[in-house]
C-alpha cells in the first residue's frame, strides 16, 4: 500500500512515518523535556550548553509535528519548582534564553503556520519577558497550524488551586456560593487549557518515571511514553518512535475494549431464568 509522506521530512523521518497510521496520529501531544543538565555534565559543560542545544530539540520536534500535522503540542519549559530550586544565575538565563529563543525562532513559527500560546502563572515572570512572549503570540494569532503551547512558570497543583478560585470568585460575583456546584466539566472550563483537547500522548525523555506537577488533570487517559534519551539528543525520529509506540496501545478510557464480552455472573443468570 502506497503511504503519502508529508513534505519536509528526512530520510530517517520517512522512513520512521511510513511504518505509522496516518489516520491515528495523535491530536495533542505533551512532552516533558528532561535531561539538559545531564547531557552537558556528561560533556564536562556548563549547565546552561545543555539549555542552548534543547532549543534545537524544540525546533525539530515543532517543524516534524507541523509537518504531519499534529493539531496540538505542549512543551514542559519551566515549572513553578524550577524558581526554588534552580541556581538564580542559571534561571535568568533561561528567561534570556527564551526571550530570544521567541524572536529568533519567529520565522520557524511562520514558515510552519505555527501559533503559540502559553499556560501558567505567565504574569509572575520578569516584565520584559512578558513583553516578548505577547508580541510572539500576537504575531502568530493568525497562524492555523500546530498550536505550541509552552508550559512556563507552571504547576499542575497551582492551575487547580487558580482554577478552584476562579470558580469560586465568579460564584461569588454571580450572587453568591450557596448554589455553587462543580463538576468536571467545571473545573475543566477554568483551567488554563480550557481550549485544548486533553493530550493524548505524554512524552518523557531522560527515562524518569513520574510527571513531574505536569497537566496531572488534562493527561488522566494520556498514553505515557517514556525514553532514555535526555532532551537534547531527542528529535523527529524520536518523536515519530513514540507515537508508533503510541500506535500500539489499546486505549480503553476504563472499559474493556473491542472485542471483550463480560460473561454473567451468577445473579444475573439467575434472573434470566
Amino acid at each position: 500500500m502506497h503511504i503519502k509522506v508529508p513534505a519536509g521530512l528526512s530520510r530517517k523521518e520517512v522512513e520512521a512515518y511510513s511504518r505509522l497510521d496516518a489516520a491515528r496520529l495523535p491530536k495533542h501531544i505533551a512532552i516533558i523535556m528532561d535531561g539538559n543538565g545531564r547531557w552537558a555534565k556528561r560533556r564536562h559543560l556548563p549547565r546552561i550548553a545543555g539549555h542552548r542545544r534543547g532549543v534545537d530539540s524544540v525546533r525539530e520536534v515543532i517543524t516534524l509535528a507541523s509537518n504531519i500535522n499534529i493539531p496540538y503540542v505542549t512543551l514542559y519549559a519551566f515549572s513553578v519548582e524550577n524558581w526554588k530550586r534552580r541556581p538564580k544565575a542559571e534561571v535568568g538565563f533561561l528567561m534570556a534564553l527564551l526571550r530570544r529563543y521567541l524572536k529568533h525562532e519567529m520565522q520557524l513559527f511562520m514558515d510552519n503556520n505555527v501559533r503559540l500560546q502559553y499556560i501558567g502563572r505567565v504574569h509572575e515572570l520578569p516584565q520584559e519577558v512578558q513583553e516578548r512572549m505577547a508580541w510572539a503570540e500576537k504575531e502568530t494569532s493568525t497562524n492555523t497550524g500546530t498550536v505550541m503551547t509552552l508550559a512556563l512558570n507552571y504547576g499542575a497543583r497551582t492551575e487547580l488551586v487558580d482554577a478552584f478560585q476562579s470558580i469560586v470568585k465568579k460564584a461569588i460575583s454571580n450572587g453568591g456560593i450557596g448554589h455553587l456546584e462543580i463538576d468536571e466539566d467545571t473545573i475543566s472550563e477554568h483551567l488554563y487549557t480550557n481550549k485544548n483537547p486533553d493530550p493524548d500522548l505524554v512524552v518523557r525523555t531522560s527515562g524518569e518515571m513520574r510527571l513531574s506537577n505536569f497537566l496531572l488533570w488534562q493527561l488522566a487517559y494520556a498514553e505515557i511514553y517514556v525514553t532514555q534519551k535526555l532532551w537534547p539528543d531527542f528529535g523527529g525520529v524520536d518523536l515519530l518512535e513514540a507515537i508508533a509506540e503510541f500506535q500500539k496501545r489499546e486505549r480503553r478510557y476504563g472499559g474493556l475494549g473491542p472485542g471483550h464480552m463480560v460473561e454473567p455472573g451468577p445473579e444475573e443468570q439467575a434472573v434470566k431464568r
